[in-house]
Formats: C-alpha cells, sequence, structure tokens
C-alpha cells in the first residue's frame, strides 16, 4: 500500500499528533514533514518524533501527496495562498481546523483538488479521539480510505456527510469538555461529603473511564446499563431524580444545540455570511 509524502501544516498539539498518527500507520518518518515558524518547536518535533521539519508551509508542501492543515481557523486562509502554487497536481489536502466548510478551501485550492474535512477531539492526544471526516465536491471514496488510514491510529474514525459535522461537533468535538465538567462536578461533590479532592477525582475518573467502558464493550443500550444498576426505592433511584428535578438532560440538549448553532455561526462569519 502506498505511503505518499505528508506535509503537516501547524506543529501544535493537534498538528504533531496527526503526524505522530501517520508515522503509527506505517509511514516512516522521514515521508512526514511538519511546517512550524518557532524553531524550538521544529526541533522538539524532530527529537521526540524524528519527524522532518521546515520553517514554512510552502517548504513543507513541495512532493507531497497529502497535505494536512492543521492551523488555526483564522490562519488558514494565509497558509492556503502561501501553498497553493506549490501544490503537486494529484495532493488530497486534508483539513483538521474547526468550522471553515469545504467551500472555503476549494475557493482558494487549484480548481479540482480533493478535499477531506476532518472534526477531530482532544482524546486523539492519546490515541482515544473521536473523528469524523466528510468529503468535500471531489473527494473520492479512495480519498477518504486515504484519510481513515492517516488517522486510524488517533482512535474512531467514522465517516459523515459535511451538513453532520456541525452536530459532530456539539457531540464528540466538544464533547471532552462536557465530560471534563461532569468529572469534576463528582470530584466536588466527593470534596462536599467528607472525601479528600485526590480521592474523589481518581473515583470519579475510574467510573467515568469503567462506564464508558461497558457501554463500549457490551453493546448495550446506556438506558439498559443504567436501570440495572437502579434499584427500586435505592440510592441510584433517588440520585437520578434529583438529577432530573434539576433539568441535567435537558441541560445536555440544549448545550448540545448551542454548540450546533454556534458552529454554524463560526462557519458563516469565516465565510462572510456566503
Amino acid at each position: 500500500m502506498s505511503t505518499p509524502k505528508v506535509a503537516v501544516l501547524g506543529g501544535g498539539v493537534m498538528g504533531a499528533t496527526v503526524a505522530a498518527a501517520v508515522v503509527a500507520a506505517g509511514w516512516q518518518a522521514s515521508e512526514v514533514t511538519v511546517a512550524e515558524p518557532r524553531p524550538e518547536r521544529r526541533a522538539e518535533l524532530a527529537e521526540r518524533h524524528g519527524l522532518a521539519t521546515a520553517a514554512s508551509a510552502a517548504e513543507a508542501v513541495r512532493g507531497a501527496g497529502v497535505v494536512v492543515v492543521a492551523v488555526k481557523p483564522n490562519q488558514v486562509a494565509t497558509v492556503l495562498e502561501e501553498v497553493s502554487r506549490e501544490l503537486a497536481d494529484d495532493v488530497v489536502v486534508v483539513t483538521v481546523a474547526a468550522g471553515l466548510p469545504a467551500a472555503f478551501y476549494e475557493q482558494r485550492l487549484p480548481s479540482g483538488t480533493p478535499l477531506v474535512r476532518v472534526m477531530p477531539n482532544t482524546p486523539a492526544v492519546i490515541g482515544k479521539g473521536a473523528s469524523a471526516i466528510a468529503p468535500g465536491t471531489h473527494a473520492s471514496a479512495e480519498h477518504l480510505d486515504l484519510a481513515e488510514r492517516l488517522l486510524g491510529a488517533t482512535g474512531l474514525v467514522v465517516r459523515v456527510a459535511e451538513k453532520d459535522l456541525d452536530a459532530v461537533t456539539a457531540v464528540s468535538g466538544s464533547g471532552p469538555a462536557y465530560v471534563f465538567y461532569v468529572i469534576d462536578a463528582m470530584a466536588e461533590a466527593g470534596v462536599l461529603l467528607g472525601l479528600t479532592r485526590e480521592l474523589a477525582t481518581q473515583l470519579a475518573v475510574a467510573t467515568v473511564e469503567g462506564a464508558a467502558a461497558l457501554v463500549a464493550e457490551t453493546g448495550e443500550h446506556p438506558v439498559v446499563l443504567r436501570e440495572r444498576v437502579s434499584s427500586p426505592g435505592g440510592t441510584t433511584v433517588a440520585a437520578l431524580a434529583e438529577l432530573d428535578s434539576r433539568g441535567v438532560r435537558a441541560g445536555i440538549l440544549a448545550a448540545a444545540e448551542r454548540c450546533r448553532d454556534r458552529s454554524v455561526e463560526l462557519g458563516s462569519e469565516a465565510t462572510g455570511g456566503a
């Protein structure tokens, strides 16, 4: 299976995560070049991962068969302008930058360039991420296959239509923050009830991790698993009734809707409302 040269534009956390995942997927480190303007960060990436580095995006993309855009959304237009004339004719562009629609890239890339949008999340850093990929106008199933290979070591990778990426953002893109919020609240409750913060946090983290693993490994619906530990008149039922009375479920639904709406707004702002 071919391993085209890969250029990753941006040496931040997500850029480095994708670059390391590409190497884990079977590419030689020498085939992966990370564009990063900070010399100290380039040295760190080369030392830690053995990656090739470049000071500019234009230098990094020369000869690359895949270009991964991993800069902040407000830097994407500038980066695309820098590299567009240097791209190979058969290049595939994969972007992990949030919010910007495929049309934004396609207006700035050479005509017909295949584009794959990715909505990752932060647990990708430890190989436990959840990423959704969506094709642009010119991307084929083969291009999606390639994107899946590139991202496989980051965790789960699913395919969706571009119109669903805002909803994905609301569930898995921002989802880790919701879980961190719950873990913090559970730990705070433990402190309120007399546990040390260290112990309460340890228990909260292990409980969330174990509950998620139980859903994943059994394949059973979360409602079934919840009911299994909810004895009539027991402690868990009492706790869940309190959560319902305080609108916790409704709050999560409303938060996801607001996240989705904000994702749409940011995409519209980036494209001037087009």
